[in-house]
């Protein structure tokens, strides 16, 4: 597993500012809406292959918890905060800033006398360490992000970077499969919509500190480019470049493309 998720944080899950005016407000909304999956999921939560009930009403109840502390966290910073407190917890279980405090994040465990709890985090370490199986394995994208951002206490470093891992994993393979369906659609018809498309679905699913990771113009760049239903084969005004190369800015977040202005950048 690479180390630099932004690599990998696609079309949907990234690095940068903040919104305004209406923006805000669809945020917002999307704060709400993830909170509420977050929640509902929670409760038929299969986390792998534990299946032990007193385990999963554990998760389900940390789950709940982490879900009202990330709606507040959410609610009092802008999206530009937000980004940048995304940025401080992911250094805290990826990259040197973990590595530097290898150590110390092997020895956590948590506090609780829970043994379910104990259990899971000792899976976590012997997974990042390259044993066993990740203990998150299969949860929902909601689900893990909760746990990726939580700094409560309420998981340990290990647990947040296992289940930092299962996101990405997810993030990978929905990015192979938009990848192949993007080309499909291009050899038969020329165009991107539909990748766009679904790109754009994929942003919006996602919860907010994730969206605030991603470049303030791209909802807009990607509904500008939706709208305008280009075919690529016919070099029609947005036409410049190979499909392939259109595909690579947009999952990779070209800062040339989204920091221009307008919806042409392309």
């Amino acid at each position: 597993m690479a180390d630099n998720r932004e690599d990998i944080i696609l079309v949907v899950s990234i690095n940068s500012n903040a919104f305004s005016g209406s923006q805000v407000s669809n945020m917002k909304a999307s704060k709400n809406e993830s909170l509420k999956k977050s929640q509902a999921a929670t409760e038929n939560a299969d986390v792998g292959s534990q299946k032990n009930t007193s385990s999963l009403s554990s998760l389900s109840l940390q789950l709940s918890e982490s879900a009202a502390r990330a709606a507040a966290r959410d609610s009092s910073l802008s999206r530009k905060e937000l980004s940048a407190k995304a940025s401080e917890l992911l250094s805290k279980i990826s990259g040197d800033r973990y590595f530097a405090n290898k150590k110390t994040n092997d020895a956590e465990v948590p506090d609780t006398q829970d043994p379910g709890l104990l259990a899971r985090a000792s899976n976590a370490t012997q997974f990042v360490n390259g044993s066993g199986k990740n203990p998150f394995a299969g949860m929902s994208s909601d689900q893990l992000s909760l746990i990726i951002y939580d700094d409560s206490g309420s998981f340990t470093t290990n647990e947040r970077r296992a289940a930092w891992s299962e996101s990405y994993d997810q993030e990978y393979a929905w990015r192979q499969k938009v990848v192949a369906h993007s080309i499909a659609e291009y050899n038969e018809t020329g165009k991107l919509t539909n990748f766009f498309a679904a790109a754009l679905e994929h942003y919006k699913d996602l919860p907010a500190i994730e969206q605030a990771q991603y470049p303030n113009s791209y909802e807009a760049k990607l509904q500008g480019w939706i709208a305008l239903d280009f075919n690529y084969k016919t070099n029609t005004v947005e036409g410049k470049g190979s499909a392939q190369d259109v595909m690579d800015k947009v999952l990779n977040l070209d800062k040339e493309t989204f920091d221009n202005a307008g919806a042409d950048a392309v």
